[in-house]
C-alpha cells in the first residue's frame, strides 16, 4: 500500500499584491530564520550518539523535510505567479480581487465574498477563491445581475448588491 495521493487541480496562476507579500514573507521567515535553527538543532543532535533513539535528531529532520518542501511550494508558485495590482478598466462589473456583495433570493441574507487567488482564501475574512464555483458564476456580473451557483445543498439564487475594489 503505497502514499499516492492523487496530484491537486490546477489553480489560477492569479494572486493580490497583498497576498504576494505575505507568501514572499513566509518564505523569507522558513529560509532566513527557522530553517538554519532546525539545522543547528538537528547538528548539535547528531553529536549525541545513536540517532535512531534520538528525538530532536528525528524531530529536526522530519521538520527541515517539511520546510524544504513549503520552500519549495512557495517558490516555485511566485515564479508561476500573476500578481494582480490595479483595478479593472470596467469597475461596474466582478472581477479578481473585488469584493461582491450579494443577497440571497429565498433567505434575503447579504454576504460579502472578496475573490483572491487560492492561495489566499480565509473563511473568516470572508476571502474565497477564484476558483471557486460562487466566484466562478459572479465574474463578469454586474450589480442587479443575478447569480445561480451550485451548491451541495443544491442550486441556489444570489443577486449582486455591491462590488467594490
Amino acid at each position: 500500500m503505497g502514499r499516492y495521493r492523487p496530484p491537486r487541480p490546477k489553480s489560477s496562476p492569479y494572486i493580490t499584491a497583498e497576498g504576494a507579500a505575505k507568501m514572499r514573507a513566509e518564505l523569507r521567515q522558513l529560509w532566513k530564520i527557522e530553517r538554519p535553527q532546525v539545522t543547528q538543532v538537528v547538528h548539535e543532535a547528531a553529536k549525541n550518539g545513536d540517532r535512531s533513539e534520538n528525538g530532536d535528531y528525528i524531530y529536526g529532520k522530519r521538520r527541515l523535510r517539511e520546510i524544504d518542501s513549503r520552500v519549495r511550494y512557495l517558490t516555485k508558485r511566485l515564479q508561476d505567479a500573476t500578481i494582480v495590482e490595479d483595478k479593472p478598466r470596467d469597475p461596474s462589473k466582478v472581477f479578481f480581487a473585488a469584493w461582491v456583495t450579494v443577497e440571497d433570493e429565498e433567505s434575503a441574507e447579504q454576504q460579502c465574498f472578496r475573490l483572491v487567488g487560492s492561495d489566499e482564501t480565509d473563511a473568516k475574512l470572508n476571502w474565497i477563491s477564484i476558483d471557486s464555483p460562487m466566484a466562478q458564476a459572479l465574474i463578469g456580473k454586474t450589480i442587479d445581475d443575478e447569480v445561480q451557483v451550485k451548491t451541495p445543498a443544491g442550486d441556489r439564487c444570489f443577486i449582486v448588491t455591491a462590488i467594490r475594489y
